[in-house]
């Protein structure tokens, strides 16, 4: 299996989940190191030339940019930066994203557009493909300036500083400098500004949560399918008919997808007593969808990002312009990251209304989906606690992008918070699995009173797996484990999904 070309092509979604998946190597093209050679050839020549101040390179940061720094001292200005800026605090950040942040800063740097060395990418394209992956904090960035605090953990390895996760264990990367024969990169005038200005702290979370979410929409679907069995619901409302009057993607996708899990059910086969069913069954696909939609927005947003040069000021080349701009700043993605929490967590708010559904002791279920209800309490407290996580993510849905503090003196006063709203999104993603988890538990034990009938070939399949982890319960059992087992069922699954609709 090839290594992954760093290049000009344009990145997606889709080739992040295969590298990811295929724990695929990366290195640089002949292009890419071209550009970035004559990027910072054109910048030592701009330095050598012209004395005037271009912000970062020559001045100080932030407020403190009329601030004129002499030649002697520009590489201990990028020095200084780094250290100075790595104020990370609260949990340390996921190792799988921390290596995301390290391709997604790969990427964006080898456009050839923001003046580093060549052997400073390389080291970073090592760190990758050697699991050397810096320890970053979750809290600390606003993400405006780029994401100043989680970036300047990720590049004070570069410097042979901070601690690094390693083979299995936290230490310096000093000691990894020794072990792997690297000598520590001395950075060039502009090089600290380059690897800290950028999104890819907020970029790496959005895209994990983004890979993540596409596959749970889709198995929130099955899940629905095996719900609507469980209650002996109708398969009229995923008519294709209804969809193609009201022609959203996210829509049509959904009723496509649990009515194909359906296809062949004996169960919605039969002959119903009801004529409608309420709406966290009937308006599955209008929920569903809707989440699909915004989903896909955000993915395009993402991908529009991680092909994007994003730290400041930018040099071009071709055009001699050194531009002191704005790309760093998070606001396309802090809107698009509430967006993503909102839509994920509708996906839990209406899986737990059919769980409600299923213990209510309605058509032809026992009360809690127990055979001896009163006696035993059965599945009623699971919908408790999925009540409280769903609870947990509404208010996680919040937005952060609505927020600003100023900050640096009043230079920088209007912050984006992408990066709070990164963070609170990948939680919402974690709630889902859980609410997913109670939902399936839930659906599978009621299905279980619909017997002799049976379900489609799909669902019983997916259930006869199911089963060798997570029993029918007839009499109260210590119900957590089996929750948890049920949520390892769907995280175990839904891995496997590619980042599309499967079925």
């Amino acid at each position: 299996m090839g290594a992954h070309l760093i290049n000009k092509n344009w990145l997606t979604l889709e080739t992040i989940n295969d590298i990811i998946s295929n724990n695929k190597k990366i290195e640089l093209s002949e292009d890419a190191i071209a550009l970035v050679e004559k990027c910072r050839k054109y910048l030592d020549n701009k330095l050598k030339d012209d004395h005037s101040p271009i912000y970062g390179i020559n001045t100080g940061f932030g407020s403190l940019c009329n601030t004129e720094i002499s030649k002697n001292d520009l590489e201990k200005l990028q020095r200084n930066l780094v250290m100075s800026h790595a104020c990370g605090l609260g949990e340390e950040v996921p190792q799988d994203i921390v290596k995301l942040m390290i391709l997604l800063k790969i990427q964006g740097l080898s456009y050839g557009h923001s003046g580093v060395q060549l052997v400073t990418l390389q080291r970073l394209v090592d760190f990758y493909n050697n699991d050397v992956l810096p320890v970053v904090y979750q809290q600390g960035s606003l993400g405006a300036s780029g994401d100043l605090a989680p970036l300047a953990h990720l590049s004070l390895a570069l410097l042979g500083l901070g601690e690094v996760n390693f083979q299995g264990k936290r230490t310096t990367a000093e000691a990894v400098n020794l072990e792997m024969g690297w000598q520590s990169i001395s950075l060039k005038s502009k090089e600290g500004l380059a690897l800290l200005n950028g999104t890819q702290f907020m970029s790496a979370y959005g895209i994990h949560s983004l890979l993540r979410a596409k596959k749970l929409s889709t198995f929130c679907d099955v899940v629905a399918a095996i719900s609507i069995d469980a209650y002996d619901g109708r398969i009229s409302p995923f008519n294709d008919l209804v969809h193609k009057v009201r022609p959203h993607d996210g829509q049509f996708i959904t009723a496509k997808n649990i009515k194909k899990a359906l296809a062949g059910s004996q169960i919605i086969e039969q002959e119903k007593a009801h004529v409608q069913d309420p709406y966290s069954f009937r308006c599955s696909p209008q929920v569903h969808g809707a989440s699909k939609d915004a989903i896909n927005h955000v993915q395009s947003v993402f991908e529009k990002e991680i092909n994007s040069v994003t730290d400041n000021p930018t040099i071009f080349p071709d055009e001699d312009e050194i531009i002191s701009a704005g790309n760093f700043h998070g606001q396309p993605l802090a809107i698009a990251l509430d967006y993503l929490g909102i839509a994920v967590a509708e996906l839990g708010s209406i899986s737990e209304r059919r769980t409600y559904k299923l213990i209510g002791g309605e058509r032809g279920l026992p009360a809690f989906l127990v055979a001896n209800p009163g006696l035993n309490s059965g599945f009623m407290i699971p919908q408790y606690a999925q009540a409280s996580v769903v609870s947990q993510n509404k208010q996680l849905a919040t937005p952060c992008s609505v927020d600003t503090i100023d900050s640096s003196n009043g230079q920088e006063d209007h912050v984006s918070m992408g990066a709070n709203a990164a963070t609170k999104v990948y939680r919402i993603v974690d709630n889902l699995e859980k609410i997913l988890g109670i939902e399936l538990m839930n659906a599978a034990q009621g299905l279980e009173f619909r017997k002799p009938l049976k379900s489609s070939n799909f669902i019983e399949n997916l259930l006869k797996e199911y089963r060798t982890t997570i029993p029918f319960v007839n009499d109260d059992v210590e119900m957590q484990p089996l929750m948890e087992q049920s949520i390892l069922f769907v995280k175990a699954f839904t891995i496997e999904l590619k980042p599309i609709d499967f079925i």
